[in-house]
């Protein structure tokens, strides 16, 4: 009679703290306007790479939302955006969008809201190398890329998030990528 006491207490606090972790944990939509920015701590150390701008008439790798003030994000290049296995793991948090293209080892970053802050895209691997962080401030509406190096038979991972230059910190919201494969094959 004890054991099965415990048992439907454990299974009740175990659905409680499920229930408590939905509701703050939940990531904010690529819509989802912050009420007010919070700041995120990076490790002591992350590189930040500022990102290169796209040469002209180079395809973006998936569409991104339309932002009020001006309507679709490339909207002439979104028609032409290249097979969905050229840029893997496509995420997007309010202001900012990222991907993952694996022949070339580049990572995408996509401003897509005029709030003065710029999109960053942090890259994560799962054979130890050090976190980097891609930025485009380069403004809204447009994308950046970094063309990094990779191991071919690790896997990456995709924290999309939004950074202030001016003052050098990252905030949320923000939202993370499952694990890619550096080869694109899963």
């Amino acid at each position: 009679m004890r054991e099965n006491w415990r048992s439907k207490l454990s299974v009740l606090a175990g659905a409680s703290a499920l229930a408590l972790s939905a509701v703050t944990a939940t990531p904010a939509l690529a819509d989802d306007a912050p009420e007010t920015p919070v700041e995120i701590q990076l490790p002591a150390g992350v590189k930040i790479v500022e990102g290169l701008a796209t040469e002209p008439g180079t395809e973006i790798p998936f569409p991104a939302d339309e932002d009020e003030t001006t309507g679709p994000v490339g909207a002439m290049a979104a028609k032409a955006a290249p097979p969905s296995n050229t840029c893997l793991g496509a995420t997007a948090a309010y202001g900012s969008s990222g991907c993952f293209q694996h022949n070339g080892d580049i990572i995408w970053a996509g401003d897509t809201k005029k709030d003065g802050m710029s999109a960053a895209v942090g890259v994560y691997t799962d054979y130890g190398r050090a976190e980097e962080v891609c930025v485009n401030k380069l403004g809204v509406n447009t994308w950046a890329t970094c063309n990094k190096d990779y191991r071919e038979n690790g896997n990456v991972r995709l924290r999309i998030l939004r950074y202030d230059g001016d003052t050098g910190k990252f905030y949320q919201p923000e939202t993370w990528s499952g694990w890619i494969p550096v080869d694109g094959k899963f």
